[in-house]
Formats: C-alpha cells, structure tokens, sequence
C-alpha cells in the first residue's frame, strides 16, 4: 500500500488560502488525516494488527542498531537511496538561520523555497539535528516528508523517532501509531527508543493498555526494554492500581539482569505500601541497601505514609527515626505526615518541636503543615494554642484554604460557638474560598447544637435552593437537627423526599438512610437502586452492611456482600469482620473462611478481630487443625499482639475440652512475655 504523505495533501492547497500560523494549523491538520488514513487502513485494530505482522518479519540484515546518537556519513561518501545520491556535507551550515527561515513556512512552497537553498548544501547529520531542533510537531512532520521526497535524504530510524516524539507531545495518537506503520513499510524497523517513546506517551495520557500493547509488540520483536521503559510501566500500573501487574513488571526487570534505581524502588515500595503489603515493603528496603541504593525522602516518605494510612502510626514513627538518624533531608511533606502521626499517638509535644523546628531544618512550613498542626491542637483539646496559630498564618504570608476554615469551624463545634461560625461562613465566603459540605454541615450541627433551628433549616433550604450539590454528610446533619428538636415530622419528610430521584443521588440517599437506621427504607431503595444500576459507590454497601449487622439480619448481610462484590468492590476489615461473623452465624464457615483468605490473597491488611474470629470459627465448627495452623502462621508472622494470639488459641482448646493445650499455649504466652528482647 502506497503511504500517502503530507506533503500530498500539502501542495494541493491553494497558494492563497492560508497564511502564517493558521496555514500551518490548517494545512497539517489535513495532511495527518491523511497520513493517519493511510497507515491505519480504516480500523485502528486492522491497523495495528497489520503494523504487528510487518514488525515481525524482521531481517537480521536491516536491523538498526538502538542509540540515540545521530548518524554522520564517513569519509564524505554520499549514501545511495532509491537511486539517489545523497547530498554532500557542508560543515559550515548556520542552522539556526534555517530555523529561523522555517517558522515562516505555512504551505508547500514556502519550505520548498527555503529547503531548496540549501540542498546538496546540508550532510544527512545536519538534516536530522535541524530536524531534531525543529519543536513544531507539524512542522517537523513536513520537514520529515521534504527530506525523504525532494531532499534526496532516506528514511531513517532517527529522523522517524523525533517526528514520533514531536506527533505525540502534541497528543495525536492516531498519526503516532500511522507514524510507526509507514516506518515500517518504508524499511525502518522501530527501536528501543521508538518503543520508549510509545510507552512513556501513552501512559503518561492514561491510555494504559495502548502503553501495554506497544510493550508487548516490543517484545515480540526482540527488543529487549530498558530500565526507563520498565519504570515507567511499573508506575503506570500503581496508577490503575494494578499491583500483580506491576509485580509481574518488576520480576521481568530482575529477571533480565537490568538493576532497579532507585525510582524503580520507590515505585514498588509505593505499590506494596498502599496494598498494606508492609513485609514485602520493608523487605525491598532491605534489598535496596544491600545493592547499595541508598534510600532517599521519597523512599521513607511513602513508608510512612503507608503505615500512617493504616493507622500504623507506631511503624510510622520507627520510619521516621532511621530517617533521621540516616540523616536523609527532610521536606514539607514528610513533616507534615509525621506531624499528624505524632497528633494520632497524643504526642502533642513532639508535634510542636517538629513544627516549629522546620524553618532550621530548612523546610517550607506550608498551608497543609498549618493545618496539620491545629488539628492536632483541637484534637489533644488545647483550643487557644490552635486558635492562635490560626490566627498568625495570615501573618506568616500564608493564606488559609478549605481545609483550614473547615478544620477552625470543628474547633467552634467543640465548643458551640454559634456566632463566631457564622461570621466564620462569612469570612469564607468573602475570602473567595469555596465552602464545601463538610463546611455547611459543621455549622448546621452547631445551629442544632445551641437550639438554631431555624437557623439550621434556613441554610439547609438555601442550599437546596441554589441547587448546591447535596451529599450524605448534609441530610444526615439536617436530619439529626430536627430529630433534636422534636420535629419528627420533618425529619421523617426529609427521608421520604431521599426516595424520590429528583431531591437526591441513589448513593446519598441509602447512605443517609442507613445511618439514619432506617432498615425498611433503606433496604428497599438499596435493592431498586443495584437493580438498576445506581449504586456507585462503596460507602452505600458498607453502610447497608453495618445497617443489617446491627439489626441481626445476617442473612441479608451476605446478600449485600454478594453484591458487593459482583459490583467489583472489596469490603475493608471492619466489614470483612462482620460479613464472616455473618457467615458464621448461618453456619457457613467455608463461606467465611473464603471471604479471609481472598482478602490475605489480595493484600488487605485485616484488623486483630478478623484473624481472632477466623480462629475461633475453626475451633466453633471443630477444626481445630486449621486454628493450629493459623495459630503458627500469625505467630511467625509477629504483626499482631502476641498476648491475644495466644488467649485466642487457648479459648479455642478451652471449648474443644483440650485443658492441656490450653494451658500450655497459656504458658507459652508468659514464657514469651518474660523472654529478653
């Protein structure tokens, strides 16, 4: 099939219908329908299909080496291509006039005009480098078309990689992939950095499988990646949050003898982290060291955010310190990660020193560092110290955000400052900062809370009234207002209005239904929502769970977790307890035993509870090998309390009437409690 050019479709252009920049604009836009037409046939997938058979019948014989060093003729010799000589190079070309000439250049003629001074003038080399400086993808594509058409120049791998990266800066995946198609019916087989450019282009677009077919047309052809192509596959697929993925990754890397960096590190360490694989994390740490990768911010930084989000906050803190101790710099956001940690364990003073320790450590105390540390003021209840730090940011040159005001209105909420709230929403509203639902629903609370209610139910109409988006969060607030002042009437009307699609989302709706303990009214639009496909978002089947678990209907819990996970969603530990405590009590223990074991399977970190329940499941239902086995398995593993492990196992033998191995699981527990560390 005969590849069409742009510069076909560029000459038929009338000499007098575009000018300067629309010309050009205009001109390409044409010319790389064109070309994308020709190299995708008519169907991306026929296209790509097509480019695929045509990759593989490699020749050993023209197989291009990957470098990115640019070519230059030896010896003055003018290579032969199509039956045509090569123009011979000048070394004493000013290119930058050329450039200069080329941005005027809007039709055919124009760059013929300028090109054609220059030819017979200009070595393969220079071509490529004027190529390679020219940022314009459109006008490099054409540059591209003169070489090969009227330059006398042959199509190469180089000239072909930086009209390829310049195509797909500018977003045009289409003509990319035509690109690679015409590369190859032209006799240019795509190299590594043909590949890299493909890959690295359509991830970082978030076209994650385009990314992934272009990797494996990669290897089918032989050409084996590099350590930049693997990163950026590896982090790729933490931003799907496809983790077997990027492990699969990560062992091609290692099993081809590449060595991770330490971006490479950092990534996987990333990925076990938010996968609560903590072990594994901790144990690439230690390989990263033993390869002599010392580990920097970042590396530490994910760590701990890792354990911090699984309220680790102990592990948190021990991150921390060999941090410090490593003497790896510190920056804003570890700061501040730390600062909230110590607020979690009540270390209230150790928060402060940190805090104001920054400016010496040479780190940026920034909005999100102030807004840290007043929550933890308000949490440990010392309102004046975050009061006052609110009060001196403006000060420090830094300005409030949402965040900020939605963190001082808590602190009004503690203590029922009415007033002062009011004239917060004010400030905000005036500052040019968006209040948002939890703003709104903070103050309605502290409207009910100091007996507003006509205040409450005032803003709660205005915000209906302007169509403000409506959550959970606000119904269930108002809803409560008017459950305190005895309004039951209006409470009951707002959660029938929930019913109905126009007053609110399916998600909203069940979510405030269920807190509201409303089992029949939630139930019923729970089931008519999942019937038709409005049920979107996890919180709706965690709180239908909680609703039904209350309420003892275990029957039902399973049935929402069967649900659930037909919709795709994971339940986290607090639901994993209580759908197995369901199972159990309908005398399916397989059924719980499979919800704990696809859980482990997939990386979720299960609370204490879970791994006490399983146990005892196994001795409730006279397994008491699998108790033993899980018994040894949590033992090894060391990351729950060893006391309880071991009370749970003994209250397992307690009820088989096993007293001796009771006893001495017991026994075993104190030997340990006594033992040195």
């Amino acid at each position: 099939m005969e590849v069409m050019s742009s510069r076909s479709v560029w000459g038929k252009v009338h000499a007098g219908s575009f000018s300067g920049r629309q010309a050009v604009t205009r001109i390409f836009s044409d010319c790389t329908c064109a070309r994308a037409e020709a190299g995708r046939e008519a169907d991306s997938r026929e296209f790509r299909s097509g480019v695929k058979a045509v990759v593989i019948e490699r020749s050993s014989s023209s197989s291009v080496e990957a470098t990115r060093r640019l070519p230059y003729v030896r010896n003055g010799a003018a290579p032969r291509h199509a039956g045509r000589w090569m123009p011979q190079p000048d070394h004493d070309i000013n290119l930058e006039e050329i450039l200069n000439s080329l941005k005027g250049t809007g039709r055919a003629e124009e760059l013929d005009e300028v090109m054609s001074r220059w030819t017979g003038k200009l070595s393969f080399r220079l071509m490529v480098t004027l190529l390679n400086q020219e940022k314009d993808w459109q006008r490099s594509l054409a540059l591209h078309d003169w070489m090969c058409e009227k330059g006398g120049y042959r199509p190469s791998i180089f000239s072909y990689n930086i009209v390829l990266r310049n195509v797909l800066k500018a977003r045009r995946w289409t003509l990319g992939e035509g690109l690679v198609g015409e590369m190859v019916q032209n006799g240019v087989e795509p190299d590594k950095f043909t590949y890299s450019t493909l890959i690295s282009a359509f991830g970082k677009a978030g076209k994650f499988e385009s990314a992934l077919m272009w990797f494996q047309k990669m290897e089918e052809n032989g050409i084996v990646p590099d350590l930049i192509t693997y990163s950026t596959l590896i982090q790729l697929s933490g931003k799907v949050k496809d983790f077997e993925r990027a492990v699969s990754l990560f062992s091609k890397l290692r099993a081809s003898g590449i060595q991770p960096d330490l971006v490479v590190f950092n990534s996987m360490i990333n990925m076990f982290g938010k996968a609560k694989l903590y072990r594994e994390a901790e144990s690439l740490l230690q390989q990263m060291k033993s390869m002599g990768i010392e580990p920097d911010t970042v590396t530490y930084s994910v760590l701990i955010n890792a354990y911090a989000e699984s309220e680790k906050y102990d592990e948190a803190r021990e991150v921390f310190t060999e941090l410090r101790t490593k003497g790896v710099a510190l920056d804003s956001t570890t700061c501040n990660m730390i600062i909230d940690v110590y607020g979690r364990l009540g270390l209230v003073k150790e928060a402060e020193e940190l805090f104001w320790g920054m400016t010496e450590l040479g780190v940026y105390r920034n909005v999100v560092t102030y807004n840290t540390m007043i929550k933890v003021y308000g949490e440990a209840e010392s309102l004046a110290e975050a009061f006052r730090l609110y009060h001196s940011m403006e000060k420090k040159g830094v300005l409030p955000n949402i965040v900020t005001y939605n963190t001082v209105m808590k602190l009004f909420a503690m203590v029922n400052n009415e007033e002062k709230a009011t004239r917060l929403l004010k400030k905000i509203e005036s500052s040019g900062v968006a209040p948002n639902a939890m703003t709104y629903s903070t103050l309605i609370s502290i409207y009910g809370k100091t007996g507003k209610f006509d205040k409450a139910a005032l803003l709660f109409q205005s915000l209906r009234a302007r169509e403000f988006p409506m959550d959970h969060i606000l119904y269930q607030a108002m809803v409560v207002v008017y459950e305190k002042a005895g309004f039951m009437a209006h409470a009951k009307r707002l959660l029938q209005e929930l019913q109905h699609p126009a007053s609110a989302s399916r998600d909203t709706a069940i979510n405030v239904l269920a807190k509201a303990g409303k089992l029949e009214e939630a139930g019923k639009l729970f089931l008519s929502s999942f019937k038709s496909g409005d049920v979107k978002d996890v919180s709706v089947f965690k709180n239908m769970i909680d609703l039904l678990a209350s309420n003892k209907r275990s029957a039902l819990v399973v049935d929402v977790y069967r649900k659930m996970r037909q919709s795709d969603f994971f339940p986290d530990s607090h639901i994993c307890y209580k759908v197995m405590e369901a199972f159990g009590k309908l005398g399916l223990m397989k059924e719980a035993e499979e919800v704990y074991l696809e859980m482990k399977a997939n990386g979720y970190v299960l609370s204490e509870e879970c791994h006490w329940l399983m146990m005892e499941l196994y001795g409730n239902f006279g397994d008491i090998e699998a108790a033993e086995q899980l018994f040894e398995q949590l033992k090894s593993e060391g990351d729950l309390s060893d006391n309880l492990i071991h009370l749970s196992m003994s209250r397992v033998y307690e009820r088989a009437n096993r007293l001796d191995d009771a006893s001495k699981v017991f026994q075993e527990m104190k030997l340990r409690e006594n033992a040195p560390p």
